[in-house]
């Protein structure tokens, strides 16, 4: 057991094809641990080689959660819908006496969860399509100024030039009468806390693992995969079918690249999202950054508040 109920919890993180699940199932063993996936396209059961999944034989007598459990048939599902639901099962492995291990690599999953989201309620879009009119009308640092007046904490944070943000908060502000901030200085805490751990190595050899990956997906049958999907009742054009992985071949399929560009493509839009998702990681100042094969089991154990040293394994 953990020195807490609440935590801190284990929370695995880093680049595509780093190594996490290699490390999660180790710990599993050793733990008596239940993975939690923070992973937003295992979830549903129709994606699996392009999502290297856990194999049923690496599952095998370890629990996982959130990887097969939805399809793509159904409602999107959100970082938000997440957190909610991962903090209810978190909830019930604490109270069977097992260890909830989170392992993942969705940026916004793994912030959902250890940080929560601002409950900001929808706004209708015609607010949005007035501030469009105003932006061609009066341009883009006419909407700054405003933001500066009314929600000068959330114009800190916004690139006059780059109206996305700027939009953002001006439609909470008119839409709700309340500002952008508010909502994210209310915002329930987090009913756990969480020790992450960031998986990282020599850029050149995660490159390399990622090219090796994606070779091994269309080996695989990752087209067959795609093909499949693409004959049920998808969104091709929305998450997760949009993504990295699977956009490529659904275009190749549909003729838009032959398909050695496909795969050239994937390998390059796949290291891409990878530089993204350590840039994201840096921002945390309490993440530790671990090299794979420099992760003691005991320092973790030690770190995230393991009161035992014995389990399976």
């Amino acid at each position: 057991m953990f020195s807490s109920p609440t935590g801190p919890f284990l929370c695995i993180v880093g680049p595509t094809a780093v190594g996490k699940t290699a490390l999660s199932l180790s710990l599993a063993h050793r733990w008596d641990a239940e993975i939690v996936s923070a992973d937003s396209r295992q979830i549903y059961r129709e994606l699996t080689i392009g999502t290297a999944k856990p194999t049923p034989d690496e599952r095998e007598g370890i629990p996982h959660h959130f990887i097969d459990e939805r399809s793509l048939s159904e409602p999107p599902y959100s970082a938000g819908a997440f957190a909610d639901d991962a903090n209810a099962r978190i909830r019930q492995i604490v109270e069977r006496g097992r260890v909830p291990i989170i392992v993942g690599g969705s940026t916004l999953y793994i912030h959902a969860l250890q940080e929560g989201l601002a409950d900001i309620p929808d706004v209708d879009s015609s607010v949005r399509e007035r501030l469009e009119t105003r932006l061609d009308e009066e341009g883009a640092q006419a909407l700054y100024d405003e933001l500066l007046e009314v929600d000068p904490a959330q114009a800190a944070k916004a690139d006059p030039t780059k109206t996305h943000r700027v939009m953002r908060a001006l439609e909470v502000y008119h839409g709700t009468g309340h500002t952008l901030t508010s909502f994210y200085e209310n915002q329930p805490e987090p009913p756990f806390t969480y020790r992450t751990v960031v998986l990282h190595r020599d850029r050149q050899r995660l490159y390399d693992r990622i090219n090796e990956r994606v070779d091994r997906m269309l080996d695989a049958g990752l087209l067959d995969e795609v093909r499949q999907v693409m004959g049920g009742p998808v969104n091709l054009d929305e998450p997760p079918l949009s993504t990295i992985g699977y956009r490529e071949p659904i275009q190749h399929l549909q003729g838009a690249y032959d398909y050695d560009e496909m795969v050239r493509l994937i390998k390059r839009n796949t290291r891409r999202y990878a530089k993204r998702q350590l840039t994201w990681f840096r921002r945390y100042d309490d993440y530790v950054w671990r090299h794979p094969n420099e992760v003691s089991v005991e320092a973790l154990a030690r770190w995230a508040g393991r009161t035992t040293s014995t389990a399976h394994g």
